[in-house]
């Protein structure tokens, strides 16, 4: 009887180990998800953001002797 229930113990201590293992790969699969979609965001704000500022060769910077103070 002591084998069998050493079994029983051993077999409800690893679907115990299991059930663990399982919720934290869950959590870890949601922490991934929720990663990527925040990935994504800011990978679309850094192409808006891209599209906004001016390509280096195109502009150039105005010089301050060109603008002139408010008072004038």
């Amino acid at each position: 009887m002591t084998t069998e229930q050493d079994i029983d113990k051993r077999l409800t201590d690893l679907e115990v180990k299991l059930i663990l293992a399982d919720d934290m790969l869950d959590q870890l699969n949601q922490t991934v998800f929720r990663q990527q979609e925040q990935i994504e965001s800011l990978a679309r704000e850094i192409s808006v953001l891209r599209r906004q500022t001016p390509q280096e060769g195109n502009t150039q910077l105005p010089s301050l002797r060109d603008e002139l103070p408010p008072h004038y």
